[in-house]
C-alpha cells in the first residue's frame, strides 16, 4: 500500500503537465483528463474513507462557487472542471493551498500575456522555426484577437505545487 500515493501522485503531475501542454496549444481541457485526476484522487485516499467523504463535500460547494463565476464568465468551463477534479482528491487546506497557488501563478500569467503588448508583431514561423518561436507567433496572434488565456497552465501549476508539497 505504500506505493499507491507516491504513483497516483506521479500520475497526477503527469497529467497536469499534459493539461498545460494542450490548454496552451488549444485552450480545451477534455473531460478525459478531469475524469482521470477525480479518480486518481480518490485512488490516493482510498485508506481514509472520511477523508474522501471530506473531499467530495469541499469539491461539491467549489463546484457551486466556480459554477456562479463560470455563469457571469469569468472563468471558462474546462478551468471550472479541472480545479473540481483536482479538489476531489484534496482535503479543505490542500484546496486553499490550490486555489491561493492557481491565483498567483494566473497572475503571473495575466502579467506575461500583458508584457506581450510591448514585444513587436511577430511574422509567422517558418517551417522549421524553433517550438518557442511558434508558440510565440500563435500566442501573440491570440492576444491581439483577445483570447482568454490559458488558465489551465496556472491550475495546473497550483496542482504541482499541492502534490508535491503533500510530500508524496
Amino acid at each position: 500500500m505504500n506505493w499507491i500515493v507516491p504513483t497516483v501522485a506521479f500520475l497526477e503531475i503527469l497529467l497536469l503537465l499534459y493539461v498545460a501542454t494542450i490548454d496552451v496549444a488549444t485552450r480545451l481541457i477534455s473531460n478525459e483528463i478531469c475524469v482521470a485526476l477525480a479518480v486518481l484522487g480518490i485512488a490516493g485516499q482510498l485508506a481514509s474513507p472520511m477523508q474522501v467523504a471530506e473531499s467530495l463535500i469541499v469539491a461539491a460547494i467549489l463546484f457551486l462557487l466556480l459554477f456562479a463565476i463560470y455563469a457571469r464568465g469569468w472563468m471558462g468551463g474546462g478551468d471550472v472542471k479541472l480545479l473540481v477534479a483536482l479538489a476531489i482528491g484534496l482535503p479543505l487546506p490542500s484546496v486553499i493551498q490550490l486555489l491561493s497557488v492557481t491565483a498567483l501563478a494566473g497572475g503571473v500569467l495575466a502579467l506575461m500575456h500583458l508584457m506581450m503588448r510591448l514585444l513587436p508583431y511577430p511574422a509567422l514561423a517558418p517551417a522549421g522555426s524553433s517550438l518557442v518561436r511558434r508558440i510565440y507567433a500563435v500566442e501573440r496572434w491570440r492576444h491581439l484577437r483577445h483570447a482568454p488565456l490559458p488558465y489551465g497552465v496556472a491550475i495546473a501549476s497550483g496542482g504541482i505545487w499541492v502534490i508535491f508539497s503533500k510530500g508524496f
